[in-house]
């Protein structure tokens, strides 16, 4: 996943953008309604929830909405909640 949509998925969330970090099990079903929620505002209000993506070598890329970028999360957290698992990560810096 791109630093950038990360950082717009995990600030939708409350989580903080560092290099390593965790989704306990807890925290799974208050993350994933956040996502959804933002989902829906995107759809009420296209402006509220886009996530910018510029990539000069794709111009529709700056098209992709919020929902697009936040389901394969959603899904993620949600096999996981229902596995009774958590969701660690770690990447090579803060993003």
């Amino acid at each position: 996943m791109f630093a950038e949509i990360a950082r717009r998925l995990f600030e939708l969330v409350g989580k903080q953008c560092t290099a390593r970090g965790v989704f306990t099990g807890e925290q799974l079903p208050d993350a994933i309604e956040k996502l959804r929620r933002s989902v829906v505002a995107e759809k009420t209000d296209p402006r509220k929830a886009r996530v910018r993506e510029d990539d000069e070598d794709d111009p529709k890329a700056a098209d992709i909405g919020l929902a697009q970028r936040a389901y394969p999360i959603i899904e993620l957290l949600e096999r996981t909640r229902d596995a009774g698992g958590f969701v660690m990560w770690q990447a090579e810096k803060d993003f």
